[in-house]
């Protein structure tokens, strides 16, 4: 391979990296603390820093251009002018050239396409933040501080509600919701940023990390609730009679929740319920739209238990995407007798008690094969999740709560920072005492190593922990062990009176097999930790094993077309490798 080959190789993967790590360095180093704070914002937090924002924004737009209306739009307003622009084509007038507050007001016909405009500029700009942060090295629940939680989801009960023993896709997809659910709770309940992941090796526990200061009382908030789903019948002359109702009582409806309370029985006899009816707004959450009586008798509604399969697929007409899914044999015939007497009704898909989608009834629907529309295609794939688990309530036990202080996480990002910073610094100053103009090429190397282990750590988005600090440490001293072994050997052959070129040649051969030996069963110890171990131990097997294979590419690739070049194009006669007089 050649030296111009080898350099370019060693080229790319350098800016690969830091293409890689620039989504990390640009949220640490570049990214205002303000901005750090609205990734982390709840979408109920988004949506009412957006209204008020958006409120208080043209309230200011709205004195200046009662000052001055050919007054420039000021820069932080600047974003309104594309819209306004979009607005001026669309009505066929002159875009003007210079913008004044004049022509900005021109553009939007009412107030409330003033206050859209900049909510979604408010909205889009949170979104663009947590979509950054999703894409850089998070620091770990040790480091940031905040509650780890232990979840364990009681399958037995599952099963024996189901009636069979489950199987691992089953039991996968049952826990895979629960965390869906776990996170769209913590959400809702302004815990953001949480990290939520199964126990390794398919096991039934959910471990929850929620970094900063948390208040216990929320998080046992949202463990309390379950998840649930059924497809029920519409009555739609009870929703009619009880709109009628609540329409004449305006003061049974709670603003807040929506819920209506005081409903007489003779209005909602027994045997129906009033439920929500929620769509996804732009901001992702639930919009009221109206309210319906569903049928709660069972010949009227069909438990999520029936459902076995569901996939995600689209509409051969209208190419929207639609959810297919399949009945197990009780279901698909009382599906069919339920459909069959309800033809020309509507039915709702009910999800956490709240109605989600409809759809009329055509005709009897037979042979357990089911297709549901009126979703996107994150909500499709979300609804199919639901549905191959039947969403049913997964009893979490909480088996242990562990807090860790903010003054702590501080504390341990400075002591891991100096740590690494003074170890790389004092190896790297004995490397250039010690082994002379070779020690550079020692710390080149090393310095390339900590770059590409990084920049990995930050392409997979893995979590830096405290002891994942340590692994880093531990690299250090690992890197240059390799250039140890691989200095002494050239030194052994240069002082037998070999040539640089020669001794250069014959030192890397010769220690070739011992670095790699060293490496492959450090390697082979750290991926087990890895796979065997959790928390801690697992984030110091991951930084080690990821630090050995960088390791042993700058040892032996990148230290090795250095010295190449020393040789072949800066002509060196003399090796500055050791103190002793040749």
């Amino acid at each position: 391979m050649s030296k111009r080959f080898r350099l370019f190789i060693i080229v790319l993967l350098l800016a690969v990296g830091a293409w890689f790590l620039s989504p990390t360095v640009n949220w640490y180093f570049f990214t205002s603390p303000q901005n750090q704070k609205l990734a982390s914002y709840s979408l109920e937090q988004i949506r009412d820093l957006a209204i008020s924002t958006a409120q208080s924004d043209l309230k200011n737009l709205q004195d200046l251009y009662a000052k001055n209306p050919s007054a420039p739009v000021p820069a932080d307003m600047s974003f309104l002018i594309p819209v306004a622009k979009r607005n001026y084509a669309s009505i066929k007038m002159a875009v003007p050239t210079a913008w004044t507050l004049n022509d900005l007001f021109k553009a939007f016909v009412s107030q409330d396409d003033f206050l859209n405009a900049i909510e979604d500029q408010v909205r889009n700009d949170a979104f663009h933040y947590k979509s950054m942060k999703a894409k850089i090295m998070q620091l770990g629940l040790d480091l940031s501080g905040g509650m780890s939680i232990v979840l364990k989801a009681d399958l037995n009960a599952l099963q024996a509600k189901k009636g069979h023993i489950l199987t691992t896709q089953e039991k996968s997809d049952a826990i895979g919701r629960a965390i869906d659910v776990l996170k769209s709770r913590i959400d809702q309940f302004g815990l953001s940023e949480p990290t939520i992941k199964r126990e390794a090796g398919g096991g039934n526990k959910i471990y929850v990390e929620l970094p900063g200061d948390v208040d216990p009382d929320r998080v046992n908030a949202f463990l309390r609730g379950k998840g649930s789903l059924t497809l029920n019948i519409v009555d739609e002359k009870a929703t009619e009679a009880v709109n009628q109702w609540i329409a004449q009582n305006p003061q049974s409806v709670n603003p807040v929740t929506n819920a209506v309370t005081g409903i007489p029985a003779d209005v909602l006899p027994a045997g129906l319920e009033l439920l929500n009816f929620y769509k996804k707004d732009r901001f992702g959450l639930d919009q009221f739209v109206n309210r319906q009586v569903v049928k709660t008798d069972d010949k009227n509604v069909l438990d999520g238990t029936h459902i076995q399969q569901a996939v995600v697929s689209r509409d051969p007409v209208s190419n929207q995407p639609v959810v297919d899914f399949m009945l197990d044999g009780v279901g698909a015939n009382h599906f069919a007798q339920m459909t069959q007497a309800n033809v020309g009704k509507t039915m709702a898909v009910v999800l956490d008690n709240k109605i989600r989608a409809g759809a009329r009834i055509q005709e009897a629907i037979t042979g357990g094969n089911v297709q549901v529309t009126g979703f996107d295609s994150k909500d499709a794939q979300d609804l199919a999740v639901t549905l191959r688990t039947g969403a049913l309530p997964v009893s979490l036990v909480v088996q242990s709560y562990t807090s860790v202080g903010s003054t702590l996480g501080r504390t341990a990002i400075q002591a891991g920072v100096n740590a690494s910073i003074w170890g790389l610094v004092l190896v790297a100053v004995f490397m250039l005492l010690y082994y002379k103009g070779a020690g550079i090429n020692a710390d080149v190397a090393l310095l390339i190593n900590m770059f590409l282990v990084m920049a990995i750590l930050g392409v997979f988005n893995m979590t830096l922990t405290l002891t994942g600090i340590a692994g880093l440490v531990l690299t250090v001293g690992i890197s240059v062990d390799a250039n140890v072994i691989i200095f002494e050997r050239i030194k052994e052959e240069y002082w037998a009176g070999k040539s640089p070129a020669t001794a250069i040649d014959i030192g890397f051969k010769r220690a070739f097999w011992t670095i790699m030996d060293s490496h492959v069963t450090a390697l082979i110890a750290s991926l087990f930790l890895s796979l065997l171990s959790k928390g801690a131990v697992q984030g110091f097997a991951v930084t080690l094993a990821v630090g050995l294979i960088s390791s042993l590419f700058t040892s032996l690739f990148v230290s090795r077309l250095i010295f190449d070049f020393e040789i072949d194009v800066l002509k060196t006669r003399k090796l500055a490798i050791t103190w002793r007089k040749m």
